[in-house]
């Protein structure tokens, strides 16, 4: 048997946005038994498996045009106005756990669209977010998530540049120095959620601190891809998994430490087991 030190680090797991939406989620289940939730509440399968055996149902925007007299979450993510249009057409009462860092961002590029300025968003293309923010401007709004997809030569010379909550700070300041540096006034918007963004700079902090890092996130999280690179960079012994059956006790020897972080979309309660299954060691 080996003697590994583990150590879970406290800064990880939900963002307060996140929190916040399971919350609202846990209180109507154990109200009415079931609720309905627009796309995944979370980036992450294990929470989503624990929720929907409380009897969350998972429904996607096609399901929700044939859905009527019923409660719906929209999840921190956020939705496009075309979701609560649809809502009141089918007499639908939306439980909004918009994430408020989310909620003001949607309305700052409102207002922009409405002053008719040109709108870049640094996001994912088809992120649910990014879905939301798209919408506040009738879908007209540029979005890129690398710099080289925009044609720099031809872009429009004054343009207002926001970026999706999750990205990264120093990613979306390169990008920003980029577009100056080709003759472009950039009305810049820094939109990225700090408790987000701090993560980063924690999580540097504490992966050098460990011979091992294993870094707990679902798939599907754009977040925990960041994140994880971020670990990666600083220790090169960090891996990547989304269940506890995933670590491979071989990643380890006798005596090292274990350090173990994860995503904004993931619940503490699943960094502990992998603990649990690290110490079985």
């Amino acid at each position: 048997m080996m003697n590994l030190r583990v150590h879970i680090d406290q800064h990880s797991g939900f963002c307060f946005g996140v929190v916040y939406a399971i919350e609202m989620a846990e209180e109507i289940l154990e109200e009415q038994g079931y609720l309905y939730c627009l796309g995944d509440i979370v980036h992450n399968d294990e929470e989503v498996n624990r929720l929907t055996n409380k009897g969350l149902k998972i429904i996607c925007h096609d399901d929700l045009k044939d859905l009527y007299n019923e409660k719906v979450l929209i999840r921190a993510h956020g939705e496009p106005p075309s979701t609560y249009e649809l809502a009141i057409n089918n007499n639908l009462t939306l439980i909004d756990a918009s994430c408020p860092v989310v909620l003001k961002l949607q309305y700052r590029i409102k207002n922009s669209f409405d002053k008719e300025e040109s709108i870049y968003i640094y996001g994912k293309h088809g992120h649910a977010e990014v879905i939301g923010l798209l919408g506040q401007t009738n879908n007209k709004a540029v979005v890129f998530q690398d710099i080289n997809e925009l044609d720099l030569p031809n872009l429009p010379r004054n343009i207002t540049l926001y970026s999706q909550t999750t990205k990264s700070t120093d990613k979306f300041y390169e990008i920003n120095q980029i577009l100056k540096e080709n003759g472009i006034t950039v009305n810049t918007n820094d939109t990225i959620c700090r408790q987000v963004s701090n993560r980063d700079k924690e999580l540097r902090d504490f992966a050098e601190k460990f011979d091992h890092i294993v870094f707990v996130s679902g798939t599907k999280s754009s977040n925990g891809k960041v994140l994880y690179n971020v670990c990666k960079e600083k220790n090169s012994n960090t891996y990547f998994i989304s269940n506890p059956e995933q670590v491979d006790k071989n990643w380890f020897k006798n005596g090292e430490s274990v350090g173990i972080c994860g995503a904004t979309s993931t619940p503490m309660w699943l960094m502990e087991q992998v603990k649990e299954r690290i110490e079985a060691f």
